[in-house]
């Protein structure tokens, strides 16, 4: 129960988080007709919470490391929650890119202390199940985003999302206070590593291609993540379905991923990194070239969700193996690495969908063109598998 009741905190989390990230997804086809953005103005907004991950994830994991992991992850939660409640009151480019930037802060350093956390709260045995149960709250979270616009009537004003994402943070942080316990404690002997340079964090004492692999691993799945994730309800319409039934892919895209992250957890802890991570790829490479060509309703929802089983399940299974590949005293740091290298990745996908519409490609192009990206991440962590974490 002492376990149990972090772990279902750190899932809480999880769960807000992909909501809040996912709610500009699904609120763009409303959105951006009223604000007047075009696809050049919606690439940037959708980058913004993406840039702001790679400064929080790179200061949260570093943070984390020396003053601990719950009070830089209830900041974390504070930021969010109050950055997506400042969307309701924008009305332009430039106050929206702002919010969404700033909620961006706090959505990157929540990511390596839960990291760090799954590996501290669980035995050897089943931190990637452990991992992959806490970080399968983001795609049941960007599920719920989208089921509440499919449950709610259809004119419902796209402001409901933020209000609900920004309020919900703010009454999960006392249970963070109360019941959240601290999970770094270091003996006197590890506070220099504590202290050490992030390089020496990251490629000192044999630490330099595992966590260069990583990177090559994190970068790709989360271009393709994040394309995904902000544009599919646009891609699905370009294909000529109806736009209220856009949501429908997003909804299955999420959620089938929480099924992915469990299951390949499991696998990870079971059989090793190696063949689950490097089949889950292959199979994300069918998904992609599939859903691509895909025209036909039901055919494009099944595949939406194919596709987040394999790339979800992987990228949270890779949330589980990453942490363990440095000591206690660098872990988030080494996580936050891993996290922010991830997220240059999911700002240049949202960007890249963004030109290659601008430039005439077609939604089928968009999305054949992410299976090379998703090779190189197969490789990436079918190489990592030969190093001992």
């Amino acid at each position: 129960m002492r376990v149990a009741i972090p772990i279902a905190l750190c899932m809480a989390v999880a769960v807000l988080e992909g909501f809040d990230i996912q709610a500009m997804g699904v609120a763009a086809p409303q959105l951006a007709p009223e604000f007047g953005l075009g696809a050049g103005d919606m690439k940037w907004v959708f980058a913004a919470s993406n840039i702001g991950m790679v400064l929080g994830a790179s200061v949260g994991g570093w943070l984390a490391d020396r003053v601990g992991r719950k009070p830089v992850l209830m900041t974390s939660v504070a930021i969010f929650g109050v950055f997506t409640l400042c969307v309701v009151f924008t009305g332009e480019f430039g106050t929206l890119f702002t919010a969404r930037l700033l909620a961006g802060l706090g959505f990157g350093a929540a990511l390596p202390n839960m990291m760090a956390m799954a590996v501290e709260l669980s035995t050897p045995a089943r931190r990637t199940t452990t991992a992959s149960l806490i970080f399968c709250g983001l795609p049941i979270g960007g599920g719920s985003a989208a089921l509440l616009t499919q449950l709610l009537p259809p004119d419902l004003d796209w402001r409901v999302l933020f209000v609900v994402g920004g309020l919900l943070p703010a009454l999960l942080l006392p249970a963070l206070h109360w019941l959240l316990p601290e999970t770094l404690s270091f003996s006197a002997r590890d506070v220099p590593k504590a202290r050490a340079p992030i390089f020496k964090a990251l490629f000192h004492d044999g630490r330099a291609v595992p966590t260069l692999l990583l990177w090559l691993a994190f970068l790709p799945t989360l271009l393709i993540l994040y394309l995904i994730l902000n544009w599919l309800p646009t891609l699905v319409v370009a294909k000529g379905l109806d736009r209220a039934i856009a949501p429908q892919a997003s909804l299955a895209f999420n959620w089938a991923s929480a099924a992915g992250a469990v299951l390949l957890g499991w696998f990870v802890d079971r059989f090793g990194p190696r063949w689950p991570l490097t089949l889950s790829y292959a199979g994300l490479i069918v998904a992609l070239v599939s859903l691509g060509a895909s025209t036909d309703h039901a055919m494009i929802i099944t595949l939406s969700g194919v596709a987040g089983f394999f790339l979800l399940g992987a990228n949270y299974a890779l949330y589980g193996v990453a942490p363990a590949y440095y000591p206690i005293a660098m872990r988030a740091t080494g996580s936050g690495a891993s996290v922010a290298v991830g997220r240059v990745g999911s700002i240049l996908g949202p960007l890249a969908a963004g030109v290659l519409l601008q430039g005439g490609s077609t939604a089928t192009n968009v999305v054949q063109y992410m299976a090379p990206v998703a090779a190189v991440a197969g490789v990436a962590v079918f190489a990592l598998s030969f190093f001992r974490r």
